[in-house]
């Protein structure tokens, strides 16, 4: 039987599991072929250049899906950049092209965007990444449907409050009034068990999906991935008050020297960590050790590279194992 939560009743996916928004990872080539395993695809916005490439991208993913209502969903993070983003053209594309589930994060201008999503289109369905119960509590009283709730276990951008999804997401199922799903850390079955017995209604992964085969990044970077574990990661940009999780390797090694030297200085470490480094990393050259990158110490749990389907399929089955078997097997 399959897992039906709330945010496969919402959603109208098979699985409870969502393709995170990862930054020049979240092509059509992985949305598509996740949402065709019954999860949620998501084309990540900024990684476009335009809002007009972000069009081409999702049509790009519309025409590899394998039916036509097969929900995907955008990715679109307001931060702090050293660049203009076209909000109001990305919007429009994704209101022109349909596009069903809109997964924010980011800066309290989110609000504003979910105004104008709303008036035009009722019907789509918010998503708000938060890395705190109280950040939580703000998005649900301003209207989106769903949190993704991100713990410090997570890649990329895990906050300043430092708190574990062991605790963060039962206190989020005694707070909150709307659903939530698990993010950050996520890389197998028996952790989607445990996301639904803490309350959430799925999860969403990012780095377990960069090690698929349908992940449009360089092979040796999924291979760093598979060979990593879980102490494969560090903190950089702590002084910014900008918080991310790379892979470690010799280019965050020395962010960190840096910026114990300059604290809060993004002048010193900049030609470190532009984006540019790490797209040229993911997309053309493969050097794992030479840009700083987004990943999470899942890596303890990634020892092969399958197909989107394939990882879809057997963590839902090992989590109905657990559910059914393991867990049935303790009452009584």
């Amino acid at each position: 039987m399959p897992l039906v939560t709330k945010l496969t009743q919402r959603l109208g996916i098979k699985h409870p599991i969502i393709q995170g928004g990862m930054h020049y990872v979240g092509y059509a080539p992985l949305a598509a072929a996740v949402s065709n395993a019954g999860a949620l695809g998501v084309v990540t916005a900024l990684t476009q250049p335009s809002a007009d490439k972000l069009r081409e991208e999702l049509q790009a993913t519309r025409a590899l899906l394998t039916s036509p209502d097969l929900p995907i969903g955008v990715n679109l993070t307001v931060l702090p950049l050293l660049k203009d983003v076209d909000y109001e053209g990305i919007m429009k594309v994704v209101l022109e092209e349909g596009v069903q589930v809109v997964e924010t994060a980011g800066s309290p201008k989110c609000a504003e965007l979910w105004q104008h999503l709303r008036s035009a289109n009722p019907e789509i369905v918010i998503i708000h990444k938060c890395t705190t119960v109280r950040h939580a509590l703000k998005a649900q009283s301003l209207g989106v449907d769903m949190i993704s709730l991100d713990g410090f276990d997570c890649a990329g951008h895990p906050g300043e409050a430092d708190v574990g999804n062991w605790v963060l997401q039962p206190v989020a199922a005694r707070k909150l009034d709307i659903p939530f799903v698990t993010s950050g850390g996520v890389g197998d079955g028996k952790q989607l068990a445990a996301s639904l017995a803490l309350g959430a209604e799925g999860v969403n992964m990012g780095t377990r999906f960069m090690a698929t085969v349908e992940a449009p990044i360089h092979d040796a970077i999924k291979a760093a991935l598979v060979a990593g574990d879980e102490n494969s990661t560090e903190l950089v940009l702590r002084s910014l008050s900008n918080t991310e999780r790379v892979y470690k390797n010799a280019a965050s090694d020395e962010v960190r020297r840096i910026e114990a030297e300059f604290p809060g200085d993004i002048s010193k470490i900049y030609h470190l960590v532009k984006g540019d480094n790490y797209r040229k990393s993911f997309q053309e050259t493969g050097d794992t050790a030479n840009s700083v990158w987004s990943c999470g110490p899942v890596m303890g749990l990634i020892d092969d590279v399958p197909t989107c389907a394939e990882l879809v399929e057997g963590m839902v089955a090992e989590a109905e194992a657990v559910i059914n078997q393991r867990l049935a097997g303790m009452v009584g």
